[in-house]
């Protein structure tokens, strides 16, 4: 068995996947490099056949119709054989020294005794043009160096939600949690960190700059245009973290108000987006989004309501939607997220 599954996903990523597959290859044989080729048109699925060519211990290649990320991320914990499971995407790569540091890690967590169900590393949000790259630590938030539970997490600070840039999770833990991906559809990333955590119970934080989050891209899918022009599908996601767990049946008290946070940050982002568009359709699906959350969850909404944001983004009239977007953007400053 390999000690990691890293899993690439590609959509006609020519131009930029090998940087990430180079990347990965310092790890040598007790990794697993599976290249999803997710339907590519172009030379995509030259590039992944000619590393598996090269490299036929570390690197397998996975074509696949066209599915989108989330489907391309499920082929490939199909066909992992790791004991962990990571996902880089095409356009990103990962830092060699941390790299190094996260392997030795999960070396360590190999036995069943050792285990963890979940590392987390921080990562930088490697910006196009900004002077300053922007790192997200968990510092403070987490224990470091040592396995902890949820019981010993402290309070995530703004911005420092977790991403699928900063977890690895145990494989057999993602088969375990029954997590599907919906295909065809973006920002599915924020089931794939969502679903799994009330499986895992045994996490370990290295404090190392590991993933690189590039940001700069035209047609990148985070871009907030495009996300603008996808909202439909940022709420369909939103919608669905929503309805993965009934919150007040989570025992584990941390770890509902780290879930129940999760929903907050999501859900500002989907109803800042919608008021930055500006259109009456996209402002009355904000209130629809708030009515779905009054309607599954009324003490979750109560809770959501009265918090900072969310006293925030009911501010009424043009006045308060200046607001909520010059909050929205010193916040973009702050922590430098796209």
């Amino acid at each position: 068995m390999k000690l990691v599954s890293i899993v690439i996903p590609c959509y006609n990523a020519e131009n930029y996947m090998r940087k990430a597959v180079e990347s990965l290859l310092p790890g040598g044989e007790q990794v697993e490099i599976l290249i999803v080729n997710d339907g590519s048109t172009d030379g995509t699925a030259f590039i992944a056949e000619e590393y598996q060519q090269s490299y036929p211990q570390m690197i397998r290649v996975v074509h696949k119709q066209n599915g989108g990320h989330g489907d391309a991320v499920m082929a490939g914990l199909q066909a992992a054989s790791g004991l962990y499971f990571k996902v880089v995407d095409a356009d990103d790569w990962v830092d060699a020294d941390a790299y190094g540091k996260v392997l030795e890690t999960l070396k360590r967590c190999e036995q069943p005794d050792t285990r963890i169900d979940m590392l987390v590393s921080n990562y930088i949000y490697d910006k196009v043009g900004a002077k300053r790259k922007h790192v997200m630590s968990y510092h403070g938030a987490l224990p470091e160096n040592r396995v902890f539970s949820w019981e010993e997490t402290r309070h995530f600070r703004l911005g420092k939600y977790l991403l699928m840039h900063s977890v690895i999770y145990r494989t057999q833990l993602l088969h375990d949690c029954g997590m599907q991906l919906p295909k065809h559809t973006f920002y599915v990333d924020e089931l794939y960190v969502y679903i799994p955590l009330p499986y895992v119970s045994r996490i370990r934080y290295l404090n190392v700059n590991f993933y690189h989050y590039f940001i700069g891209r035209e047609d990148q899918s985070v871009r907030e245009d495009i996300m603008i022009s996808r909202i439909d599908q940022v709420l369909y996601v939103n919608r669905l973290v929503i309805d993965s767990y009934d919150l007040q049946t989570i025992e584990n008290l941390q770890l509902r108000r780290y879930m129940k946070k999760y929903i907050e940050i999501i859900t500002t982002v989907s109803s800042i987006l919608l008021i930055i568009s500006g259109t009456k359709a996209n402002l009355s699906k904000k209130n629809e989004i708030w009515a779905y959350i009054k309607t599954r969850d009324p003490k979750l909404y109560r809770q959501l309501n009265r918090s900072l944001m969310g006293r925030a983004l009911h501010l009424n009239g043009r006045v308060g939607r200046r607001v909520q977007i010059s909050c929205y953007r010193i916040s973009n400053k702050i922590f430098g997220f796209n």
